[in-house]
């Protein structure tokens, strides 16, 4: 190699400043992508409340009366199958809010017993926006 050729590659302080952008980046990335996970079961929570709640007006649009059980949703062809919660990974945990008794029911209501008019998750616990899940 003569004097004066140069030869091809990058000098350690080229090598520097991109590892140093790269850490500056990866600072910044990391703590919005530690929520995401999270974010993510809270939105989809949201979602099954959503369709949960669609399909006990539609079925009280439908029959006349509100549904006794998560389980006569899915009987009765409105849900495919209950959802699992997201937040505690499990169908059973559902918080089921039945309608009051004012004993103006129709006999058949009477018969069919308290309807369900909501449902919240059974999570424990505080979401990100300070809300807990109980309450959505």
């Amino acid at each position: 190699m003569a004097y004066g050729e140069r030869q091809r590659g990058f000098t350690l302080i080229e090598l520097i400043v991109v590892v140093t952008i790269i850490g500056i980046l990866a600072t910044i990335a990391v703590p919005a992508m530690r929520n995401a996970p999270i974010r993510a079961k809270e939105a989809a929570l949201k979602a099954d409340l959503y369709t949960l709640r669609s399909c006990i007006d539609q079925f009280h649009g439908d029959r006349g009366r509100w549904p006794t059980s998560l389980e006569e949703l899915v009987s009765m062809g409105y849900l495919r199958k209950i959802p699992v919660d997201p937040i505690t990974g499990s169908a059973e945990t559902w918080v089921v809010v039945y309608a009051e008794t004012t004993g103006d029911e129709t006999e058949k209501e009477q018969e069919a017993g308290p309807g369900i008019i909501d449902v919240h998750s059974g999570a424990e616990g505080v979401a990100l926006d300070g809300t807990r899940y109980a309450d959505w």
